[in-house]
């Protein structure tokens, strides 16, 4: 193996300090952040009510843990946000494909695309609840509304997206539309697709629990929107962390899928 040089040896270790140092900063800062606010429950300077203690949120996760509630609850979002992101990808995938190389698709959707992008799509629940009721298809058909559009536009605008030269020797190599379409293009919008991905899944999971607290039913969602009912704070909060919980883990697990699946690309290179 090739040795490194001095420069950019003491360069590396330079990055590795930073690394460490900025990681060491970030777990300095959270834990003053919760020694404050719990020291400032503790005192009375902050309303139990108000904000209860991050001591009190972690015993009513644990109780909720124990009692089966916290599984049960996790259980019931995920399953909700997994099938209306799957159902979400699966059609937007190949439809954003089909208008950003068709142009008689691009056309037609274009219009409507950029019509519905903008809109707040949960302004769409009364009519929702008015065609499937207030069960777990009214909620999954709102999760797929709203997290349809930008993987749809993110997936065309990747395949738009492609240098000319490209095209260009394709075509004068005979490849046909359909495998100019699948070997060439897909590939080449993989970034661009995943973005969409990672775009919507956050997308999915706020959909989610503002779906749950309006129109009931299991899950973290009618969990916090029993807290504020029974003003019970600890319950509310508690639903408030496990949101910020499985957001995080779904980002990193996002993640973690895009480097594993574009290690070819120039993007996971560097």
């Amino acid at each position: 193996m090739a040795r490194l040089s001095g420069s950019e040896a003491k360069s590396g270790n330079r990055f590795n300090a930073g690394s460490w140092q900025l990681d060491a900063v970030r777990i300095i800062t959270a834990a003053a952040f919760f020694v404050v606010w719990e020291a400032g429950t503790r005192v009375g300077a902050l309303s139990e009510f108000v904000l209860p203690a991050p001591s009190v949120i972690l015993r009513q996760l644990w109780d909720e843990l124990l009692s089966g509630k916290l599984t049960m609850d996790v259980q019931a979002t995920l399953v909700r946000l997994f099938t209306g992101f799957l159902i979400a990808a699966a059609i937007g995938i190949p439809l954003g494909i089909l208008v950003g190389r068709v142009k008689i698709i691009r056309w037609f959707c274009d219009p409507l695309i950029s019509l519905a992008l903008p809109l707040p799509q949960i302004a769409f629940l009364p009519i929702i609840v008015l065609w499937f009721g207030v069960g777990d298809t009214a909620k999954i058909t709102l999760i797929v509304f709203s997290t349809i559009f930008p993987i749809v536009v993110h997936t065309a605008a990747g395949t738009q997206a492609i240098d000319k030269l490209i095209v260009w020797s394709a075509e004068s190599l005979g490849v046909s539309r359909y495998g100019f379409i699948w070997q060439i293009a897909v590939p080449a919008a993989m970034p661009q697709i995943f973005t969409g991905l990672q775009i919507a899944l956050p997308i999915a999971l706020i959909t989610t629990i503002v779906v749950e607290m309006l129109m009931g039913g299991s899950g973290i969602g009618s969990s916090i929107i029993n807290g504020m009912r029974m003003s019970d704070s600890p319950e509310l909060f508690s639903g408030i962390v496990m949101v910020a919980l499985v957001g995080y883990a779904l980002a990193k697990i996002m993640e973690f899928i895009r480097k594993a699946l574009l290690t070819w690309h120039q993007e996971t290179a560097a």
